[in-house]
């Protein structure tokens, strides 16, 4: 099995570490720290060992930060975790303050004292982050002070085995082109923007651009490295010499160098006079300063595998297909069996989670989980990204909601469903925020749009229903998901939050509007879907896109609330699952397979 379920995080972490935190910074000549959330690549999901924000405060989150001063300290988390941090950090040590709204630097600029010294690792902020740290610490009358080495490094007993898994090589058959395809066709991009070469930081760009994947990080399968990539489509390839195969060296070719990451620095220093492009969004402020003592020209700009990787190729896209048939098939064994075995009222969130990971493993195909599974039974399923743990552990009681979150990594493609059952009888409530939520899911997928549209312009689509009820969510409405890579991935997005970036062809997105009455239910529906070309529109001016659902699962259908529905609504649920039955039909047998042909019968 791949997920476990001891609890990592909690209060007594930072009542244990804080002080010794405070004791370190002491001893430096420093009044304060920032401990962000993510590692040295800027990852949303960190590596054990460098999930610095979890040993210092207790939290586990994907998303938060930490300031501490000599006699307060302040954890930082978005919309998202406003429960879980309140379960897992302890109050009368650290103020809860919002992620989004001000974060540190707002912290740092009402409450740091006066002529404070502020640590700061600068690996670990961007450089546009870093900005808005300096303005709040001046505007404070603070100074912030970079540290070579991170002070909980040197503090953090027992810490993790630094990741040092195998680097494997990843077929073209899934890839959909060669990497030497991929390295030349960038380096004419560059050519064409005046740079010499691009520092490439962010793992998954990697893993994208060379045709490989690593195990650095659980649940997504990514090497941590660093590469340079020349205008000419050479390369080199900074990786720990502990994750180099012989294989891996003729995989890769002879245009590029694999060298060893204590090379990076010296690498740096070498582009002196050249231009050089470096993306602040995933590239550390310690990038800049390095090439900047060099005597490198920067420029500024988007890392140049990040829409590329984005918008997939046909073989990436039909990869994602047959996951997700494959995948769906397993879904469906399993909303059988949460229809009937788990309906007793005595099963616990652990053994549904345990359930849905054995009809995966089944397929034969899967390499891991895209994510842990968020597996919340009544209020649990209020904490949007709630994980579930032995102290934790809830019944799936009668007369209750679950909610399901979960996804798998197969070699041809990620997947990420959300589905929300009711264990006994729902009450009337709860099937009409289902519906409403419904109607949000449903608007999204049959929206037809021009092209040049982001996902910022149509996220109102799926709040609409829950709007004319007084109703709404406190998350994104749709991320971006990678191909047996992350299984969040930019540029693009759907969410109230301003992105700028078109949806476009190839662009694979979820969709999962949803529902939280805080102490009682979640409700969630989530299907991924690709972006297409539309069919034309008779009278039609301009190009239009839309989606293709990629998710092959059943939605619960003793939910709906049928009258709420309007006939285009019904006929795209009744299509839907038409297509399930179809494609994933074949793959059920037995009682499973008669559950789900009733399943997807018309509504």
């Amino acid at each position: 099995m791949f997920q476990t379920y001891d609890d990592p995080g909690g209060p007594a972490l930072g009542r244990k570490h804080l002080p010794r935190l405070r004791k370190a910074l002491k001893q430096a000549g420093l009044d304060g720290f920032i401990a962000p959330h993510e590692d040295e690549w800027q990852n949303e999901y960190v590596p054990p060992a460098y999930d610095r924000l979890a040993w210092l405060t207790g939290f586990t989150g994907s998303a938060g930060a930490a300031v501490v001063f000599a006699d307060e300290a302040a954890v930082f988390v978005d919309g998202r975790y406003t429960l879980q941090v309140r379960a897992q950090v302890d109050e009368k040590l650290f103020a809860y303050r919002d992620l989004v709204d001000g974060g540190p630097a707002a912290y740092i600029r009402e409450r740091a004292p006066k002529g404070a010294r502020i640590g700061f690792d600068p690996k670990l902020h961007s450089p546009d982050s870093l900005d808005r740290l300096r303005a709040a610490a001046d505007a404070a009358g603070a100074s912030l002070v970079p540290l070579s080495r991170n002070p909980i490094d040197t503090i953090w007993d027992e810490r993790p085995p630094i990741p040092a898994a195998r680097v494997e090589p990843h077929q073209e058959r899934f890839t959909g082109e060669s990497a030497a395809s991929k390295r030349h066709r960038l380096g004419e991009g560059l050519k064409g923007e005046g740079a010499d070469a691009v520092v490439i930081t962010s793992p998954a760009s990697l893993a994208w651009l060379f045709n490989i994947r690593g195990g650095d990080v659980s649940r997504t399968q990514l090497p941590l490295g660093e590469a340079i990539l020349k205008n000419d489509g050479h390369a080199d390839l900074f990786l720990a010499e502990e994750k180099v195969s012989p294989e891996l060296k003729q995989w890769l070719g002879n245009e590029v160098s694999v060298r060893p990451s204590s090379d990076l620095a010296p690498a740096l220093a070498s582009l002196s006079g050249k231009r050089v492009k470096l993306d602040p969004a995933t590239a550390s402020a310690w990038y800049f300063e390095q090439l900047k003592g060099a005597g490198a020209e920067i420029v500024r700009g988007q890392d140049p595998v990040v829409l590329p990787r984005a918008c997939k190729n046909a073989s990436e896209v039909e990869g994602s297909r047959q996951a997700h048939i494959r995948d769906g098939a397993a879904v469906a064994r399993y909303l059988h069996w949460l229809a009937t075995e788990a309906q007793t009222g005595k099963v616990m969130e652990i053994d549904a989670c345990r359930k849905l990971e054995e009809f995966r493993q089944a397929t034969g195909e899967l390499k891991d989980l895209s994510f842990d599974s968020i597996s919340g039974a009544g209020p649990n399923g209020a904490i949007v990204h709630y994980r579930v743990s032995t102290k934790t552990n809830r019944k799936l009681a009668r007369g209750s909601l679950f909610l399901i979150d979960s996804g798998g990594q197969y070699l041809d493609g990620t997947t990420d469903i959300t589905r929300t059952v009711a264990i006994g009888r729902a009450n009337k409530e709860m099937k009409d925020r289902f519906t409403r939520v419904l109607k949000g899911h449903i608007a999204l997928a049959r929206v037809r749009f021009p092209k040049g549209t982001t996902g910022h312009q149509l996220d109102a689509l799926a709040r609409m229903s829950l709007w004319e009820g007084g109703l709404d969510y406190d998350h994104g409405t749709g991320h971006g998901v990678g191909s047996y890579l992350g299984v969040h991935e930019g540029p693009h997005r759907i969410a109230k939050f301003v992105n700028t970036q078109p949806l476009e062809p190839g662009m694979i997105v979820s969709n999962e509007p949803g529902y939280y009455k805080t102490g009682a239910y979640g409700i969630r529906v989530e299907n991924l879907q690709v972006v297409t070309p539309a069919a034309d529109i008779e009278g039609g001016e301009r190009p239009m896109l839309g989606f293709e659902t990629l998710t092959m699962a059943p939605i619960a259908r003793d939910l709906i609330v049928k009258q709420l529905l309007t006939k285009e609504e019904l006929a795209w649920l009744n299509a839907y699952h038409a297509k399930v039955w179809e494609k994933t039909g074949p793959l059920v047998d037995g009682e499973a397979k008669a559950w789900l042909e009733a399943a997807t019968k018309p509504l």
